[in-house]
């Protein structure tokens, strides 16, 4: 007889791929926050073994070391034995993490952050800003290839809106 409890094997291979929805942006991210254990805290959890589809609604937050994701829903979809497919959807959808030297906290927020893991392609969609210190990266939409590593923000990522980026300048050293 085939138990109906989700097997713990399959559940953490799920949520050990949320901090990947956000860790490709944070250059200087801590190292030590991948080894860090995760937490997921939500008002709701749907987990279904036949579809591989896991649903946490309601004041979702995902904790891992510094890194911390909150949205109001973060749906992760799974083909097979690996994770294809993570959406976080909010308004907005926040996240933030220290990072290494003395360059700080890096904050993000969008109405949706989608992650493709196949193609290690994010995608922030709707008012998305990624800030660091006082310098600010913004458009509709931003789109990140971890692969490439390259950035696209407005018409080169698809979006509509011009891109808006304001780096502050250094400070003499004296």
């Amino acid at each position: 007889m085939k138990s109906n409890r989700p097997q713990i094997g399959y559940w953490t291979r799920q949520l050990t791929c949320i901090p990947l929805l956000i860790l490709p942006l944070l250059c200087g991210a801590l190292e030590s926050d991948r080894e860090q254990p995760l937490y997921v805290e939500a008002d709701g959890a749907d987990l279904n073994d036949k579809t591989g589809v896991s649903v946490y609604t309601g004041n979702v937050v995902i904790t891992q070391g510094s890194i911390k994701l909150s949205a109001h829903k973060v749906t992760l979809t799974q083909k097979g034995e690996k994770s294809d497919h993570i959406l976080a959807e909010g308004n907005p959808v926040k996240f933030e993490q220290q990072t290494g030297g003395s360059k700080g906290l890096i904050k993000g927020q969008a109405k949706t952050a989608d992650y493709h893991l196949d193609s290690e392609t994010i995608f922030m969609v709707g008012d998305a800003i990624i800030t660091q210190g006082k310098d600010t990266f913004r458009s509709d939409r931003i789109t990140y290839d971890r692969v490439k590593g390259e950035v696209k923000a407005g018409a080169s990522a698809k979006g509509k809106q011009r891109v808006r980026i304001a780096i502050q300048p250094q400070k003499k050293a004296e």
